[in-house]
């Protein structure tokens, strides 16, 4: 959520920022709203000081014994008074609720160095790993492979649950398994994130602190007549754990992880990756959370990024690194960088990460504040986050990358240990 001080102090400012995303955001219907709810809440102060005034003096008379028709005046004013703050109080909370809502629906600012854009063709190339395969043969999507060697059944899966859901059998269970306890290790034994088992399920205050609430409602799944909603990302219970906190000033940063299962109702992706792993109802991921001074939360955007592509780095797959422009930049993110696998069969790069700095947009919605110092007024922190990755399509990139022209697939030497030394995925 932006600061509607710095909205109300610098409008034209914040206005051509928000023009960069090349989105319909118009900020005077807020300033609209913040400007009645200014001068309502002026109107319940000076009535209640109004109030206080007389009922002090109203207070001496009565123990003066003083019951005169000035007396009476008095409470008739202060009764008059009372029933009219009631009145404005009423208004000022339809008034609040008119200028939440619109700064709920406001996205982030982006940050200088994200490039201007209008789409996917904008996005801006930072660096790469490694070297795409050479194959002596037509490679077949990692959906095939996995059908052939046995360790996919899409079909008994949409039985069970329906479309854009997957069953694993046997190594494929294996090696998804064994790609979550690879990441999760290399995250907290190499890089010191500290690992926390979270809830599936969280209320809407939780998706709300985070920004999926109330603009991204369609994409998630809520459990009917109840305040709980399943987790889009381990984002949402991660970031959540310091909700209306103050934090000390020396535990900064803060470096979580976890791995969940993630839901999502891809609503409005009808007819997208209809096939395979790609993109699924439920779906695993390892997730990457920093709570973080502001002074140097772009620093620690960078490394939470190397952080992501180290593991890439380690299962030797060649990625590349975008920085996303502003009309490809998601709803709460300041600045975001894609890392992007490649996949032989489609012959382009997928998505298995975005790395993203919040700044003060999700602290400010989920009031996580920190003390400069002991004696100082809190102020927002910044969060950060990452999938570490997504497992599902890490699985898909090995299974297509490390394919043998004999239908076999070759397991990468970081994950042996974690394969029981299963040096090869064969049929079945």
């Amino acid at each position: 959520m932006l600061d509607i001080r710095e909205i109300r102090k610098n409008p034209d400012e914040v206005q051509n920022q928000l023009q960069r995303r090349n989105g319909n955001f118009e900020i005077s219907s807020l300033l609209n709203a913040d400007s009645v709810r200014r001068n309502l809440s002026h109107e319940v102060e000076s009535r209640v000081a109004e109030i206080r005034k007389r009922s002090k003096k109203i207070g001496e008379m009565k123990r003066k014994q003083e019951n005169g028709e000035e007396l009476k005046e008095l409470l008739a004013m202060n009764e008059k008074l009372s029933q009219e703050v009631k009145i404005y109080e009423n208004k000022l909370k339809d008034a609040e609720v008119l200028q939440n809502s619109a700064l709920m629906n406001l996205p982030n600012i982006p940050h200088s160095s994200v490039p201007d854009g209008n789409s996917t063709d904008d996005n801006e190339f930072v660096r790469e790993y490694g070297e795409k395969p050479n194959f002596s043969f037509t490679p077949k999507s990692h959906d095939e492979i996995g059908n052939n060697l046995g360790i996919f059944d899409f079909e008994r899966a949409s039985k069970i649950a329906g479309s854009r859901f997957a069953l694993y059998k046997g190594v494929g269970a294996q090696l998804e398994r064994a790609l979550i306890n690879f990441m999760l290790n290399m995250h907290t034994n190499e890089n010191n994130y500290t690992e926390w088992m979270t809830p599936y399920l969280v209320n809407k205050k939780s998706m709300t602190g985070t920004g999926q609430l109330p603009k991204f409602e369609e994409d998630l799944f809520k459990v009917d007549n109840t305040d709980y909603y399943l987790i889009p990302t381990a984002e949402v219970p991660l970031t959540n754990i310091h909700r209306e906190e103050v934090l000390t000033n020396e535990i900064l940063p803060l470096k979580y992880t976890a791995y969940t299962p993630c839901f999502r109702s891809e609503a409005g992706s009808y007819g997208q990756d209809t096939k395979g792993l790609i993109r699924q109802h439920q779906f695993n991921k390892v997730e990457l959370v920093k709570i973080c001074h502001p002074k140097n939360s772009y620093e620690e955007l960078e490394k939470l990024t190397i952080d992501a592509e180290e593991i890439l780095k380690k299962l030797d797959l060649h990625y590349r690194v975008m920085n996303l422009c502003t009309g490809d930049l998601g709803f709460s993110a300041a600045k975001t960088y894609d890392i992007e696998v490649w996949l032989p069969s489609q012959n382009t790069y997928r998505e298995i990460s975005s790395c993203s700095n919040f700044e003060d947009f999700q602290s400010r919605r989920s009031q996580i504040r920190y003390k400069p110092a002991q004696d100082s007024k809190p102020e927002f922190v910044h969060t950060i986050n990452g999938s570490g990755l997504a497992v599902g399509r890490t699985l898909v990139a090995i299974l297509e990358n490390y394919q043998n022209q004999d239908g076999s697939v070759s397991i990468p030497e970081a994950l042996l240990p974690y394969m029981g030394q299963i040096k090869e995925i064969v049929a079945q």
